[in-house]
């Protein structure tokens, strides 16, 4: 992994201005919103209950095994982020999975993207994450905005918990305030992306089964080795506002194209105008 990186922020992003959220609110509470401005994320316990986490754990089955599949026949069992021995990372599952599709649109989760987005906002990425018992190898300090450059800079992410997550088998550590600056300096490592962080004086997030870590596509987190016997599972869903565009650098590094983020089928709205909309049906999705 190298030396350690400095805390500057990214060469595209320039004059970032954090916007507190004043209210009035429908889902969050005044406390979570000003926790969300001030440290970068809030916990919204009991979201989800037993029966519909096994739900979720079954929708997400087959596509995790799809990936252990691929996985296994390449080299080193690796690719990025995602290791047989690490993590079993499984993005688009709403491409095949109705209820899946469901949970990207539950009144909860598209309550607090009208709270802390506001009335235009369409889903923007998902997967499932497996962390490994005795994982080889953890999730590197990264801001979700690291991977892909996407504008407007601050979308929001909402980390299921499908298992209890504890510090001995990888929670979410984050590092607070630091969403205020933007997108920070990222480097490609051979697991994953990196950005600053500190393990210090990070504050550690252990949630139970059914709740849910609501943060800043701007926030650094990062997710130890799961050192204990058992998989540690969540379902990760991302939402971006209407209209957002999303950068990969040009060959001299500055931005290329902008590239709309609205692929009908995974990309679809849950908000228009402040209205909650049903997620389109996987029979019915238009063709991309």
């Amino acid at each position: 992994m190298g030396e350690l990186l400095e805390r500057e922020s990214h060469v595209w992003n320039h004059g970032f201005t954090w916007a507190d959220h004043r209210g009035p609110f429908a889902t969050v509470s005044p406390d979570q919103a000003a926790a969300f401005d001030r440290d970068g994320f809030f916990v919204l316990e009991g979201v989800f209950g037993p029966s519909e986490v096994s739900a979720m754990l079954d929708a997400i089955a087959p596509g995790e095994q799809r990936v252990r599949d691929l996985l296994a026949m390449l080299p080193g069992q690796r690719f990025s982020v995602a290791g047989l021995d690490s993590q079993i990372v499984a993005p688009h599952l709403v491409g095949t999975s109705d209820l899946l599709r469901a949970v990207c649109a539950h009144r909860t989760l598209v309550g607090v993207c009208a709270d802390l987005m506001g009335p235009d906002v369409r889903l923007y990425w998902e997967q499932a994450v497996c962390k490994q018992p005795d994982g080889a190898a953890p999730v590197l300090w990264h801001q979700d905005n690291g991977y892909t450059y996407v504008e407007p800079q601050d979308y929001l992410t909402c980390w299921i918990a499908l298992t209890d997550a504890t510090p001995e088998n990888g929670c979410i550590e984050a590092m607070a305030g630091v969403h205020r600056e933007g997108t920070l300096r990222h480097r490609e490592t051979a697991i994953g992306f990196e950005c600053w962080g500190d393990h210090d004086t990070a504050v550690s997030v252990p949630v139970r089964a059914g709740d849910v870590v609501v943060f800043s596509s701007l926030t650094p987190h990062a997710t130890r080795v799961n050192t204990t016997d058992v998989v540690r599972a969540a379902y990760i869903v991302q939402y971006c506002h209407s209209g957002a565009v999303a950068r990969t650098a040009a060959p001299d590094g500055s931005p290329g194209p902008a590239v709309a983020q609205d692929e009908p089928i995974r990309q679809f709205e849950v908000l228009r105008g402040g209205v909650r909309l049903e997620p389109p049906p996987l029979a019915g999705a238009a063709p991309s």
